[in-house]
């Protein structure tokens, strides 16, 4: 017996030691996830632009810190074995954007560290916007484009030119700023498609185009200082504070990161010489740095009457800005905005059930001498018989390979409260009054003979329409009438169109059918969503229904 205990009481110790040593390992690899955002992680990059080389391929940090020395002193690697990058490192951040403007498209630069300094992913998701607005890229046909405030970087024009052969005019109001750039644009040979110029505080639009006053532009870019004051730039009155703190360092001059009122105002000036210059632009457009200035900058373009207005979003890493854009101009194509882009998206993709094994057992009749129909014939014909108790119009057609697809046309919304029409009808069954004894049967052939119709007045005596149908209320009880397809010209005044196919699960063997509903036209696409769930119930109750209470096929 003692040793009995003792072997219990061990057992016990190797199952604590066991569950700490679990929690340990838990703790550690917790840790690793939730390590600080120091390395580089693309979490947005699902949603950057489709064309934005670094959409599905991230830079690969290992790989240019082996090929630029001067980017492997900012390289550090962790205990996994990824190599990661301070971006609290001004160093670090500028050495990453020259290494990748370097590696990708060939262009050297030099930024101070006491000025703004870009990120490329995010530029590169203007630029792809800005081919999308004037509908071209490449270096055919030529394009012109004003970039106001082009910073030290002089990124965008940079960018602009190298890839799609665009002449730029890029102003700058800041004396350090103006240099670096007129010194970038001479380095990489582009001075033939890049005008520096050096503007007095507060020009934007309208100083800038007095001297070419015949040339009509394409397009304008600018990347507005976000922030009104010292106190917002740091995020007190404007973040969140259950907000994580930003993973990256704010660098910029005075006039890159704030102006009088924030980007708000600073854009509504845009707006403002827009309205004097118009047609000079093709497109204006603006980043912005909060989702909420969106809004009152759209009102402001409603007020002035601009009727051509789009947005977008530009996701990369972290980090999301969004950009304005709008046009005097008729014959210009407009972008969807991303929320239309997901409404579409959405409304392209099917609706889908399966239909297991288990199920398809269910549903196939007694054994004879016939041989078993294969299981998407199966589905098919009980959807079929479903359908037609529904009064839902059905065809089927050809589909692709071994499925099966149908037309539908639903001409009315007979799939909701079945239940409670069914319980009603049932209700009124045990209400019915029973024959009273030895009249049953001249009362049972009374209902049964069908009698000609008769007016109001019988035997000259008059009945009022009220007794009428208090009479009938009283020995009446309507009965349940078999589903009749609707007629051919209901199908005109439709609810909605859908295609449906059936067709086996190729992943995995034995494991049913998959159902898909595809969307075509009609009113709403919630009324497809709703037949889809009725099917789907259907199916779950006649599986959870015992064999011999289930309704014969």
């Amino acid at each position: 017996m003692g040793l009995l205990l003792r072997g219990h009481v061990f057992r016990a110790r190797i199952r604590e030691r066991t569950a700490f040593v679990k929690r340990c390992e838990l703790q550690f690899f917790t840790s690793e996830r939730r390590s600080p955002p120091t390395y580089f992680r693309m979490a947005l990059n699902k949603s950057m632009h489709p064309r934005n080389r670094y959409k599905d391929k991230p830079p690969d940090f290992a790989y240019l810190a082996s090929k630029y020395p001067e980017f492997q002193q900012h390289v550090h690697t962790n205990l996994t074995g990824r190599v990661g990058l301070n971006f609290k490192d001004p160093e670090a951040v500028r050495a990453l954007t020259c290494t990748l403007l370097k590696e990708d498209f060939g262009l050297s630069i030099e930024i101070p560290l006491e000025r703004l300094i870009p990120t490329v992913p995010l530029r590169l998701n203007y630029i792809h916007w800005v081919e999308d607005l004037i509908g071209g890229q490449g270096h055919t046909p030529t394009r012109r484009g004003i970039d106001i405030g082009t910073g030290a970087s002089c990124i965008y024009p940079l960018l602009g030119a190298t890839m799609n052969g665009w002449f730029f005019l890029a102003t700058e109001v800041d004396d350090i700023c103006f240099n670096y750039a007129k010194k970038n644009v001479e380095h990489n040979g582009l001075s033939e498609l890049i005008k520096v110029v050096k503007v007095p505080q507060k020009t934007l639009l309208m100083d800038a185009l007095k001297e070419e006053s015949a040339l009509v532009y394409d397009f304008c870019m600018c990347n507005p200082p976000f922030f009104a004051n010292q106190l917002e730039a740091k995020g007190v009155n404007s973040r969140n504070s259950r907000r994580a703190p930003p993973s990256s360092v704010n660098t910029g001059g005075v006039t890159e990161i704030m102006a009088e009122g924030g980007e708000l105002e600073f854009v509504k000036r845009i707006i403002h010489d827009s309205l004097q210059l118009k047609r000079r632009l093709r497109w204006y457009s603006c980043m912005l740095g909060k989702k909420c200035s969106l809004a009152p900058l759209k009102e402001e373009l409603r007020k002035q009457g601009v009727a051509k207005v789009t947005h977008t979003e530009f996701c990369q890493g972290r980090t999301m800005r969004w950009a304005l854009a709008w046009s005097f101009y008729e014959d210009v194509a407009m972008p969807s905005p991303p929320c239309k882009k997901r409404k579409l998206e959405k409304a392209r993709k099917p609706l889908c059930f399966s239909v297991l094994q288990p199920t398809l057992k269910l549903l196939q009749p007694p054994e004879s001498g016939s041989p078993a129909p294969c299981p998407v014939e199966l589905i098919t014909a009980w959807i079929e018989r479903t359908l037609t108790d529904l009064r839902v119009l059905h065809k089927r057609v050809p589909g692709v390979g071994a499925e099966l697809s149908l037309v539908l046309t639903a001409v009315e919304n007979s799939w909701v409260h079945v239940r409670q029409r069914r319980r009603d009808h049932g209700r009124q069954l045990r209400e019915l009054p029973r024959a009273p004894p030895g009249g049953g049967g001249a009362t049972l052939q009374a209902a049964e003979t069908p009698q000609p119709a008769q007016g109001p007045e019988v035997a000259g005596s008059e009945v009022t329409g009220s007794e009428v149908e208090g009479k009938e209320a009283d020995s009446v009880v309507p009965s349940p009438s078999p589903a009749r397809p609707p007629s051919p010209g209901a199908a005109q005044h439709f609810l909605f169109k859908c295609q449906l196919s059936v067709r086996e699960e190729e992943e995995e063997e034995d494991e049913g059918v998959t159902v898909q509903m595809h969307w075509v036209e009609g009113q709403n696409r919630d009324l497809m969503n709703q037949l889809c769930t009725y099917l789907k119930n259907t199916l779950h109750r006649l599986a959870c229904t015992p064999r011999d209470l289930r309704d014969p096929p």
